[in-house]
């Protein structure tokens, strides 16, 4: 078997364990359930053992599923690594780059120097993609992450790339409608946006601790930002989203120091897993980008 078939069945192999079924492994591979089962079963048969066993309701790895499901992933490594390497003996860094990041990050940070970065790194084909919560890089195929945050999982390596400060805002044309608040607890008295079902990310971090009740809510920071700037009420937004409208006057600050700053919410890592080194292509996007960034 060739190393391509290899590399593809380890793979396919490893997401059927992390996502739980085969359907959502062939789901995430854009491929057919028959071509997943196939691939695993390769496997089983070079190695003479069974990987997995299946049900109708869900599968499980045997003890010697759970032995080699740790050495797939560390061959998968190495033959990603093997792949980086040959590719460096070439000159520039290629091959495909996929990059998770929030829509707002991507957005306003990443897609305004995208022309750039391609004509820095004409070889690389860039993937991008935008999840709202955090994902698993290996299952979702993803090479590097843009999280904002504390981070909570030690096996990423990350690179901290700074912190981009909150602040509480409003539009003029709210402002013109309601009176700002000067404190923090006449903030009740006031229509807040805020993250649904985000309980993190309703917690505003506020000097004078009050209890924020959003009275309205969206899925990610993108929306919320569109609904103040439409006059809609009062948010907590990151600077790296909004320090255009802020200078623009579109936004406006209010309660200006009525934020703890810094805050965990104010963290911001590229990340990827240790389990596979750095490659070129990887080093070159976050290098090039912790640099265009302004947080």
């Amino acid at each position: 078997m060739g190393v391509k078939s290899k590399t593809e069945d380890l793979e396919n192999f490893i997401t059927v364990v992390e996502s739980g079924s085969f359907t959502k492994a062939a789901n995430l591979h854009n491929t057919q359930v028959a071509k997943i089962s196939r691939s695993v079963a390769r496997l089983e048969q070079e190695l003479n053992v069974t990987l997995l066993n299946r049900s109708t309701r869900r599968i499980e790895l045997t003890e010697e599923g759970h032995l080699f499901l740790k050495y797939a992933k560390e061959g998968l490594s190495a033959l990603n690594r093997g792949e980086a390497a040959l590719n460096d003996l070439k000159g520039a860094p290629q091959g495909k780059l996929r990059v998770d990041a929030a829509s707002p990050f991507l957005i306003h940070q990443i897609i305004p120097y995208i022309e750039d970065f391609q004509i820095a790194y004409p070889e690389i084909q860039l993937d991008l993609i935008s999840n709202e919560n955090i994902v698993d890089l290996i299952e979702k195929k993803t090479d590097v992450a843009i999280r904002i945050g504390k981070l909570a999982d030690s096996n990423l390596y990350a690179k901290n790339l700074g912190n981009s400060r909150l602040h509480l805002v409003a539009s003029p044309r709210y402002l013109a409608k309601c009176n700002a608040p000067q404190s923090p607890i006449e903030l009740r008295q006031h229509k807040l946006i805020g993250f649904t079902d985000s309980p993190k990310l309703n917690n505003w971090y506020l000097k004078e601790k009050v209890n924020i009740k959003p009275a309205l809510t969206a899925t990610n920071g993108e929306a919320l930002r569109q609904l103040v700037l439409n006059g809609n009420g009062i948010a907590l937004l990151s600077n790296f989203m909004i320090s255009k409208d802020l200078k623009s006057g579109r936004l406006i600050e209010v309660l200006p120091g009525a934020v703890i700053s810094p805050n965990p919410r104010e963290e911001v890592h590229a990340v990827y897993y240790k389990n596979s080194a750095v490659s070129s292509r990887i080093a070159a996007f976050i290098d090039f980008f912790a640099k265009k960034i302004a947080l």
